[in-house]
């Protein structure tokens, strides 16, 4: 690591000593920058690192709600305002038990470079509480929204901060909280993306993040003459990202085997049946072991690690942060897996990347193939402020045009900058980040 990397981690690990999630993303990102900050020694000059992996602005703020008991409940909101340097803060609103600042300020980091990459105007910024919807009626959580917007509505505008959805956050969650926002300002705009398709909502949003990494691996697959035609897929997770993951997948020829959820995982050698998944996930809210009892030929195994083990050609972990670790990094190995796509943030354990490219898996790191979200999101404000709405089709092309261009400045960064051109972690960073420096280069220090 470039010396001045070194110092910028080191005083973040003084400062941020129990943030292990924000301190593992930085370390990844100031580690991959080396090639870069030694062709612009102006950067450390500038102290452009130590204002890069601060946020602008961090919000915290209770949220008091009263449930259907009758009973007050407080939970804690935040919003990590981190990076406008290339637009408006950007990035979704996770309601999680997990969710506290370190989490966050790790989504935020990450937001900053795939929000770059995507080559549209828009910053870096994540939020949410610790909330939990599960398990609520509508009612709790339309009173959890409105308290939690009635905080933050001050703090976001289409020009300011447009957060999204994200794990917690779906159109139901969206809906309650543009509607307290409109209440509370008077204002009809584009101050949330992922709005119903009836309010402002561009289509393809849903499926953006799991398409958008099926673009990717193409991409990539194809540089690296392989195919995902024919490619027998192990997916983790059953929300959107792996739904839609699954979906374009099968369109593109693949074999998708296994898919899971916190419960477990499901195995079905002859292929995963997409429609019974969405009926159980989507329309039902259950847990994906139903899918073992409907399709005959399929197993269900408790515990979601476990997946890994399935011999695959390529793996799309699409669960959650830190779930793909060292052995299930050996054990994907093992089992033949030539290829992963990262469809979650942060998905896989610095050790497990480490290994992986090490043995000459194509590795396509979260902060370009996931990207497809929050692309669309943007789409979505573009349509909002032209008062717009376009076909499935027009959004479906803009998205994977947007992900072969992020796929392509990946990998030119590699060769550009890494001793290995198909080190796409290394490339996204370089590519995410000298972007987001250029432009606070030229607007100074702020």
């Amino acid at each position: 690591m470039n010396d001045y990397a070194s110092r910028v981690l080191n005083g973040l690990k003084a400062r941020n000593p129990h943030e292990t999630e924000f301190l593992q993303a930085a370390t990844e990102m100031l580690c991959s920058l080396t090639p870069a900050l030694e062709k612009h020694p102006e950067f450390e000059q500038a102290g452009l690192l130590e204002r890069f992996v601060e946020p602008e602005r961090i919000l915290a703020f209770r949220v008091p709600w009263v449930d259907d008991r009758g009973v007050t409940q407080v939970n804690r909101g935040y919003r990590v305002q981190y990076s406008s340097a290339i637009g408006p803060y950007k990035g979704g609103l996770r309601l999680h038990p997990s969710v506290n600042l370190s989490i966050l300020k790790f989504l935020g980091l990450e937001q900053i470079l795939k929000n770059s990459l995507t080559g549209l105007p828009i910053g870096g910024g994540k939020g949410g509480s610790d909330f939990d919807p599960k398990g609520k009626s509508d009612r709790e959580v339309m009173a959890f929204c409105q308290s939690f917007m009635t905080e933050l509505y001050r703090h976001i505008g289409a020009d300011v901060d447009v957060p999204a959805g994200d794990i917690g956050t779906g159109s139901r969650e969206i809906g309650y909280l543009y509607g307290q926002y409109k209440r509370i300002t008077g204002r009809y705009e584009g101050v949330l993306t992922g709005k119903g398709l009836s309010y402002g909502g561009s289509l393809v949003r849903k499926e953006a993040t799991g398409y958008g990494l099926c673009y990717f691996m193409q991409n990539m697959l194809a540089a690296n003459k392989r195919k995902l035609s024919g490619a027998t897929v192990v997916i983790s997770g059953s929300g959107n990202v792996a739904i839609y993951a699954c979906e374009k997948a099968l369109e593109l020829g693949a074999k998708v085997v296994a898919m899971s959820d916190s419960s477990g995982y499901v195995h079905d050698p002859k292929g995963i049946q997409l429609d019974v998944i969405k009926q159980i996930k989507e329309v039902e809210r259950g847990r994906i072991r139903e899918y073992a009892r409907r399709v005959p030929g399929s197993d269900f195994t408790e515990g979601s690690t476990a997946i890994w083990n399935i011999p695959c050609d390529i793996a799309l972990p699409c669960a959650t942060q830190n779930e793909l670790d060292l052995e299930s990094a050996i054990a994907l190995v093992r089992g033949g897996c030539y290829a992963v796509g990262e469809g979650a943030n942060m998905p896989t354990t610095l050790p497990a990347t480490e290994y992986l490219l090490e043995k000459g898996v194509l590795f396509a790191p979260g902060k370009a193939a996931n990207a497809g979200g929050v692309a669309t999101s943007a789409l979505e404000m573009t349509q909002n402020s032209m008062r717009l709405s376009w076909s499935f089709c027009d959004v479906d092309a803009k998205l994977k045009e947007i992900m072969a261009g992020i796929f392509e400045k990946a990998a030119d960064a590699a060769e550009s900058y890494a001793d290995c051109a198909t080190n796409y972690v290394m490339g996204a960073n370089i590519a995410g980040f000298l972007k987001v420096a250029d432009a606070m280069m030229a607007q100074g220090i702020c």
